[in-house]
């Protein structure tokens, strides 16, 4: 029986490809693959790969493989299941409270000065600008125990200081 390969690009617009050689992959229960890899840059440098380390010729088959593989290794099933609606039910009820909205964060007071809340002089560079940010950063971000409110101001402070900036030159 020759063996198979599956590819997929990666997020990072790679290709990752799994290899099954000694049997075919099955969906239940889903089989590994006997070898895979990331990081090709081209399709064919892909099959190289796998075909390499089959010590043989792979028959392609569907990305789909693949992507289940990426899913397995993240902790998930291989397969997603589709909710399906037949065409007569109606669709479930939008809730305007419900939905989601991205918008800019508002700063609670106009009046900041961006250059206070970084701790900088009104004629800091950019490059003073840039250090200040990183250091208020590392002290406001959520994921190190800050304030995301705090850090969202730095964020905010951190543009428009940069912007007043780039104006003076």
């Amino acid at each position: 029986m020759p063996g198979v390969v599956s590819i997929t690009t990666t997020k990072r617009r790679r290709y990752l490809w799994c290899a099954w050689w000694t049997g075919e992959p099955t969906r239940a229960p889903f089989r590994k693959p006997d070898a895979s890899s990331g990081g090709a840059k081209t399709l064919e440098e892909a099959r190289k790969q796998a075909e390499r380390a089959a010590g043989q010729p792979l028959r392609e088959i569907e990305a789909i493989w693949a992507r289940a593989w990426i899913r397995v290794q993240a902790g998930q099933p291989p397969w997603v299941e589709s909710k399906t609606r037949t065409h007569h039910e109606e669709p479930p009820p939008q809730d305007s409270r419900q939905k989601r909205r991205r918008s800019t964060p508002t700063i609670a007071d106009p009046t900041l000065c961006p250059f206070e809340v970084l701790g900088l002089p009104k004629t800091a560079s950019p490059d003073d600008i840039r250090r200040a940010f990183r250091r208020r950063a590392l002290e406001t971000h959520p994921d190190r125990g800050g304030n995301a409110a705090a850090f969202i101001r730095v964020t905010w402070a951190r543009d428009e200081a940069t912007f007043r900036a780039a104006k003076r030159v």
